[in-house]
């Protein structure tokens, strides 16, 4: 588009057309360049099976166009409409539990549901041939936060899709016996039919079984979204894809889900009562960025102020929508979108803010968001740089899942948790980074991270050892190279695939109760541990931390031109700050800009520096060369910067 997207969700069909004029008006006042339409208008369009009504449709294209503003085209089949569950129940989705769930909020199907699919890509198909040509159409908006609501179907036409799915992956139900232990608890299935979902059960389902099943549910759900793309790119094929992705979990391979998107879309939700909120965001938006190898990626929904779905909904405070805005636009942001547009009158999301509230627009809230959409229209040249990063986080789908399964040592140990650990202290430090998987090319990387990587192939696992081997310096957390692809024990002495690398053996975990804390010493500091400790048998590695014991809680093992670190528990976030510095130094890392003040965040996008000020109090940064602030037009060059309370600069 040339410039930084702004806008967001866009549903006319909720208020009068008197007031549709009113939207034109201030959306051109706020310097709104895209909205997304359409998302949950399947009902409108179509009241009753094969019966349409695009007239009202056509009005507000229509109205786009006019007014310069592009659409972000939904395929309207985020949820279905109350007639297509009636007709055909078997759409409703099913529970672990056998429980059906029912129409009245969303999402209420089930991805393997024929008619469904069937129904979803005849309006996906109606849809494309009416607006393939319409001059507001610049982006289809697949489904909604495919996922969100329904991450998972249990019911017979999902057991059935499931054990397709089975023997595509397996081709004898013999292989399928081998990968998922079945001699154990007399599993053994004797044919595919046999097979069925994990659903509830008397004891622990088996955990291969639940990871195979986590893998086919995103497959699945992912079929959804590539009917009706094919429909799209039969009909536009140079319109760009997309779809907006809710928060991330194990549920979506967000890896596997990006392959199919020509750009990724997220929506971001920090808590304002969370003083670190914009540490998680910061991993977030790295990790969205990471999902197409650092390609920009698009906002697709944030909220003005306060949102509806928490105990307790924080409103922002001032500055902060507009901080928080600036920083997904420093860590790779092309679009900077809402939602919505105009707060609803009734509905599960009235309290919902909007950039136009409930009081209209003569309020704080819509002038900020006027002033931010002047703002970001301004600097038209940030879109599409990326930013060049020397350290990795690995961040692994599989691993996520078969990580969080039960049975295991400790049901305290969380992937996001450890991933949060050890990107907090980079982050604090302002050393950027990229989140990758460990199936990427790792080698322009001076240091890689591995905060768990609980599952792995033999095939990654080497890759890890190649890049160490290289001249890479790795570190490596706890409970990490402990299982293959199917969820079984790599034999040999944990952590099997990266015993020669790291030089050690675990001999034994220890996880710790709760609120249990273990003095540690680390890198020359001492300070607490808490979640998990090891026995270790040394194998080569030399000990740079111990628990009081004696006993090793760091290792440091030097293997071929590189350098692998390998930590045994989980230090309080003061030491693993220190860890994670000493490390990052001997790999060769620096910070984007050092001497900052404590809460000054520095981001470096191409040739763009931001300066984000986390602090409700204003701050001064010292740069290393005169630059000028391009949100401070006719302002000269300056070797020092003052940011205000939750301030943003914006340096060439």
């Amino acid at each position: 588009m040339g410039q930084i997207a702004f806008g967001g969700d866009y549903n006319p069909e909720q208020w009068p057309r008197e007031v549709w004029a009113e939207d034109m008006r201030l959306m051109r006042g706020a310097s709104v360049s895209m909205v997304s339409v359409g998302i949950f208008s399947w009902a409108l369009v179509e009241p009753r099976d094969g019966e349409y009504d695009f007239g009202w449709f056509d009005e507000v294209m229509d109205n786009l166009s006019r007014n310069g503003i592009a659409a972000s085209l939904a395929t309207m089949t985020a949820s279905p409409p109350p007639w297509l569950t009636r007709k055909y129940p078997e759409i409703l989705p099913v529970l672990a539990d056998g429980t059906r769930m029912w129409p009245g909020g969303r999402q209420a199907y089930c991805p393997s549901s024929p008619a469904f699919r069937a129904h979803a890509t005849r309006l996906v198909r109606l849809i494309a041939e009416r607006y393939r040509d319409h001059p507001a159409l610049a982006l289809w908006h697949i489904g909604n936060e495919y996922g969100c609501d329904t991450p998972a179907c249990y019911c017979d036409l999902s057991a059935e899709a499931f054990r397709t799915w089975l023997r595509a992956r397996y081709t004898t139900v013999d292989a399928l016996n081998e990968a998922w232990s079945t001699k154990f608890w007399s599993q053994r299935y004797d044919d595919f039919a046999e097979v069925l979902p994990p659903r509830t059960v008397p004891a622990f389902n088996n955990p291969s079984q639940q990871l195979d099943f986590a893998r086919f549910s995103s497959d699945e759900i992912l079929g959804c979204l590539l009917a009706e793309k094919a429909v799209i790119r039969e009909l536009t094929p140079n319109v760009p894809i997309t779809t907006n992705f809710a928060g991330y979990s194990h549920a979506l391979d967000l890896r596997r889900w990006a392959e199919e998107l020509d750009v990724v879309s997220f929506d971001s939700y920090p808590e304002p009562f969370d003083p670190r909120a914009h540490v998680e965001a910061g991993l977030t938006y790295d990790v969205y960025r990471g999902a197409r190898g650092g390609q920009p990626w698009l906002l697709m929904e944030q909220a003005p102020s306060a949102v509806n779905w928490r105990e307790r909904n924080a409103a922002k405070e001032p500055g902060q929508m507009r901080l928080w805005s600036w920083q997904a636009v420093a860590q790779g942001a092309d679009a900077i979108m809402y939602f919505q547009w105009r707060q609803s009158r009734g509905g599960a999301e009235k309290f919902h803010s909007a950039m136009v509230p409930h009081a209209g627009p003569d309020t704080d809230q819509h002038r900020d968001i006027v002033a931010l959409g002047a703002e970001l229209a301004s600097v038209p040249e940030i879109v599409g740089s990326r930013p060049d990063n020397d350290v990795a986080v690995v961040l692994d789908w599989a691993s996520w899942r078969a990580l969080e399964l039960d049975a295991h040592p400790s049901s305290d140990v969380q992937q996001l948790d450890a991933l949060l650990a050890h990107y907090a202290p980079l982050f604090t430090a302002n050393i950027a980074c990229d989140v990758v998987s460990p199936a990427d090319d790792l080698s322009s990387y001076r240091l890689v991270v591995v905060p768990n990587l609980y599952l792995v192939s033999a095939t990654d696992a080497e890759r890890l050892t190649d890049y160490v081997r290289g001249g890479g310096h790795l570190l490596m957390s706890f409970f990490s190279g402990i299982v293959d692809e199917s969820d079984r024990v790599h034999l040999g002495g944990y952590p099997a695939p990266f015993r020669d690398v790291l030089g050690l053996r675990v001999d034994e975990f220890r996880p710790l109760d709760a609120g249990q804390v273990l003095p540690v010493e680390l890198v020359g500091q001492t300070g607490g541990a808490t979640l998990w400790s090891e026995r270790i048998t040394l194998e080569g590695a030399e000990v740079q931390g111990r628990f009081t014991d004696g006993s090793p809680a760091l290792t440091r093992s030097e293997f071929g031109d590189g350098v692998a670190w390998y930590l045994a528990t989980r230090p309080d976030p003061e030491l693993l700050q220190t860890l994670s510095e000493h490390v990052a130094a001997r790999a060769g890392v620096e910070p984007v800009l050092t001497g900052l003040p404590k809460g000054v965040q520095a981001a470096r996008r191409g040739d763009f520096l931001f300066l984000l000020n986390h602090n409700p109090r204003p701050s001064t940064v010292d740069l290393d060369r005169p630059m000028t602030d391009l949100l401070s037009p006719g302002s000269a060059p300056a070797e020092h910067v003052e940011l205000v309370a939750r301030g943003v600069a914006v340096l060439r």
